[in-house]
């Protein structure tokens, strides 16, 4: 999970998987992939949505809206700009990149924005392909998932492709029904645990939503 969040949440989620409640924030996710003058794909922006929930919580603790008419200064906005870009080195961005099936690096996040509107916080970052990426018989696969399974990401809207020329793009779901399989067989071998939070599977792929990018070949 990406820190510099100092949220006081304690988040309690329904659903059939008892014990250690998971996820505790959801995330309707936008992926917009970048290509350059001579069509290879060179950048991915994303866009994160956050529940209400999540959204009112920190808005509050920072001692934002404080009339709670659920709009921001222009100054208080100014300063929500990148409040979810403070990661540690070893975090991926809940975001990954794969030419067909080999992983892409990506660079860490830069023109990070930040607004709240109608309740909830939305911020979009850019992350740059380590190499351009020339589209050939691979597909260019685009995952938004949390391995820890913290938070939830759904990709919201049909993926826009900037500076494509004869590329479309597709967004696969997973199987639900087997990925909460997985997740219960892995609650089960945590029951009893004393801290079954910390040790909570890393059952987050099997939730990915992903885009797949196909160029004409």
């Amino acid at each position: 999970m990406r820190c510099g969040f100092a949220l006081l949440i304690g988040f309690a989620c329904c659903g059939p998987v008892a014990a250690v409640a998971h996820p505790h924030v959801f995330i309707d996710a936008t992926i917009e992939v970048i290509f350059d003058a001579e069509g290879r794909a060179e950048a991915v922006r994303i866009g994160w949505k956050y529940d209400s929930l999540f959204s009112m919580t920190y808005v509050a603790e920072q001692g934002l809206d404080p009339d709670f008419d659920g709009e921001l200064t222009p100054e208080e906005e100014a300063a929500l700009a990148g409040f979810d870009m403070d990661w540690h080195a070893e975090f991926a961005g809940d975001t990954y990149a794969l030419l067909g099936e080999l992983p892409l690096a990506l660079s860490r996040p830069q023109e990070p924005t930040a607004e709240y509107r109608d309740g909830s916080l939305i911020s979009t970052h850019l992350r740059r392909l380590a190499e351009p990426v020339v589209m050939g018989a691979e597909d260019l696969v685009v995952q938004v998932y949390d391995p820890s399974f913290y938070t939830s990401y759904l990709i919201a809207d049909t993926p826009v492709l900037t500076g494509a020329d004869g590329c479309r793009v597709q967004v696969y779901e997973p199987d639900r029904e087997a990925a909460d399989a997985r997740l219960q067989a892995a609650l089960d071998e945590l029951a009893g645990g004393e801290d079954a939070e910390s040790e909570f599977p890393a059952i987050g792929s099997a939730y990915a939503e992903e885009a797949r990018i196909t160029c004409a070949r």
